[in-house]
């Protein structure tokens, strides 16, 4: 998974104006800077003239994410190689995760990732010494 995620930005500019392979891209990018931490709660659906749709479990992850817009598009754009996203919508839509159920939590980082919510935590600490 890790070549694929890589190899996005070679496949954009391959693929030249192609919507379909733009989507796909931004959607894996998503997928891949969403981590498992949140992929119960949220997942892109689908990119619409550059603003990728992303559906949340509740209004509180609606709010959460909203609060971190900014960095979840430079994340994303980052790791697609180019400024393809330029808005990221968040509609509550419990039904669309439903097909994703919850797994058991998992203790277990691999490859190095931080969750999501637990590098938005830590950033939000105001002690530097920690």
């Amino acid at each position: 998974m890790e070549e694929l995620i890589k190899s996005l930005p070679q496949v954009l500019r391959a693929s030249g104006d192609a919507d379909e392979v733009a989507e796909a891209a931004a959607l894996a990018a998503w997928k891949h800077v969403a981590g498992e931490g949140l992929r119960d709660h949220a997942i892109a659906t689908r990119l619409e003239e550059g603003t990728l749709v992303v559906e949340v479990r509740d209004p509180i992850w609606q709010k959460q994410l909203a609060t971190m817009k900014r960095q979840l598009i430079f994340r994303v754009n980052s790791t697609l190689g180019q400024p393809l996203v330029k808005d990221i919508e968040l509609r509550v839509n419990p039904k669309a995760l439903n097909a994703t159920a919850p797994k058991p939590a998992n203790t277990d980082i691999t490859d190095n990732e931080v969750p999501l919510e637990l590098w938005s935590a830590a950033s939000a600490i105001e002690d530097k010494q920690l």
